[in-house]
């Protein structure tokens, strides 16, 4: 049998895999490094960054229920200077493919932080579109056409392709995407965690200190499947990255199937931080064993 092929693109960015790490749960830099060679995933993304420095929300930031996370970590970062400083060098050195994710209070901020990052080794900037607007009485950009527009059309810069992630806790996501696009997202992200909130039973308090949090693990993997599968139909031509509920191959080639053209790891990596390469050997195990040699044979086939 042909050996297989696991590359893929996003958009006009080539990958040597389809599995990337998600924003948010490797770090950023080299954190896991210990743990598998960063250079044969398909791509590192950052945790998102803003301009400046950033403490997050009050602890407790993460909680367990069950085999979910439910987080209100604030988007706590040390800023874009701050990284391109102490973390970027040793990604690059390494020869590490970067995502960068970004993050701002208003639009002004999220075209800060692309200008921030125009010479930087990232292949893409994602646009974490999933955080509070404060022009907006603090909507999320994610649930309104306008501010996702905004935001993209302010980061968008020649020759640095830009990837904007949504969120799931919305009606109007398919909507949110194509106007995204038309505002010059090359990608879509898809999609982010899951608004939740847990309860102590013996205070009877919410656990978390930002009381709400985003709810991640297993059980969005159907949202997010949902997510990609309505967009992939209603934009055929746009890439997308699967992101939400990943866990195993099988995860990730349902996630494909669905119109993922690359897929995201995430909660996995806090139960166990080889995840991204061993999903990454169960996809090529998956592959050989059904006959498949290019991943083109199966990204959207669930179209028919």
């Amino acid at each position: 049998m042909s050996a297989v092929d696991l590359t893929c693109s996003v958009g006009t960015v080539s990958l040597r895999s389809p599995i990337l790490t998600a924003a948010g749960t490797a770090g950023f830099g080299t954190e896991l490094a210990g743990y598998g060679d960063l250079t044969q995933l398909g791509a590192f993304v950052t945790k998102s960054l803003a301009t400046f420095e950033w403490s997050g929300n009050p602890a407790p930031r993460v909680t367990a229920v069950g085999e979910h996370l439910v987080n209100s970590v604030g988007l706590a970062g040390p800023g874009v200077a701050a990284w391109r400083c102490d973390y970027e060098p040793a990604l690059v050195a390494r020869g590490v493919t970067v995502v960068a994710s970004i993050w701002g209070r208003n639009v002004q901020e999220f075209a800060d932080a692309a200008d921030a990052l125009a010479d930087s080794a990232a292949v893409a900037i994602e646009v974490n579109a999933s955080c509070p607007n404060l022009e907006d009485r603090a909507t999320m950009f994610a649930h309104s056409i306008e501010a996702t527009t905004a935001i993209v059309r302010a980061t968008v810069r020649p020759g640095r392709p830009v990837w904007v992630k949504l969120s799931p806790n919305t009606p109007d996501l398919v909507r949110i995407a194509a106007a995204a696009v038309d505002a010059g997202a090359q990608a879509l992200v898809l999609v982010n965690t899951v608004l939740g909130l847990a309860i102590d039973l013996e205070t009877r308090r919410p656990v978390l200190g930002g009381i709400g949090g985003g709810v991640s693990g297993p059980g969005i993997l159907p949202v997010s499947l949902r997510a990609i599968y309505d967009c992939r139909h209603a934009l055929p031509t746009v890439p997308i990255v699967g992101v939400g509920g990943v866990r195993s191959g099988a995860d990730a080639v349902a996630m494909m199937m669905a119109g993922a053209n690359a897929v995201a790891v995430g909660t996995a990596i806090f139960a166990n931080p080889r995840a991204p390469w061993q999903i990454q050997g169960e996809i090529v195990a998956w592959m050989s064993a059904h006959g498949v040699t290019s991943l083109d044979e199966i990204i959207g086939a669930a179209h028919g």
